[in-house]
């Protein structure tokens, strides 16, 4: 292979490119949409408007206002998931637990649009999503249950359901997503600082320390 063929092999693709900031433009666009409009609410062509993009090029890459919605969606439990996903039996609970608290307040404070999408979806008994969990998230989740079994069973945490553990950890940290306006006005604040993500994030862990025997 000369120089020229190795070099032309390392350039992007344009067209490769201009698809992924379309898609990121557009899957940004729906996220904000979807979020303050609803479902029923959202169209094609006001998520258009929102990503810069013509409506076109909307349809080009999502076919539907479903394949769009179900793909915000999915595309938000996979990010949500980060911070837990690699866990193994051998890691350190406190070190593995830090950082998925950690995460998750932080995706709460930062993202909250996508924590209210999620809940807006199973307030509405999952339609779209339900699928999706049954084959991936559940899965995932028997997996981390499992882990957390076995870091019981191995002394390195005091007993505990490692299900509603989970559950915990989600329902305190989304809270601050969910109920951002109420949490705000509480405390005369106009927007979560990074003071204010250091402390949520302290707080939940020596609550989920104390819980599991270990120490902060």
């Amino acid at each position: 292979m000369t120089n020229f063929q190795q070099s032309s092999k390392l350039k992007p693709n344009k067209k490769e490119i201009a698809r992924l900031k379309n898609q990121a433009l557009i899957l940004k666009a729906a996220e904000t949409i979807f979020a303050n409009q609803g479902y029923e609410g959202a169209s094609m062509n006001s998520i258009a408007v929102a990503a810069g993009v013509p409506k076109a090029n909307v349809l080009y890459y999502f076919k539907s206002k479903d394949n769009l919605y179900e793909t915000v969606l999915e595309t938000i439990l996979a990010e949500w998931n980060l911070g837990l996903t690699d866990i193994s039996r051998d890691d350190d609970p406190a070190q593995a637990l830090t950082s998925y608290i950690a995460r998750k307040v932080r995706l709460a404070c930062e993202q909250p649009m996508k924590s209210r999408l999620i809940a807006n979806e199973m307030l509405r008994g999952a339609p779209f999503l339900s699928s999706h969990i049954r084959e991936f998230t559940r899965p995932w989740f028997r997996g981390k249950v499992a882990v957390i079994e076995h870091w019981i069973e191995s002394g390195k945490i005091q007993p505990i359901n490692p299900e509603h553990l989970i559950f915990m950890i989600w329902a305190s940290s989304q809270y601050y997503a969910d109920y951002q306006t109420e949490i705000l006005i509480l405390q005369n604040k106009l927007e979560y600082e990074e003071q204010d993500i250091i402390e949520i994030t302290q707080s939940l862990k020596q609550l989920v320390f104390a819980a599991l025997g270990l120490s902060a």
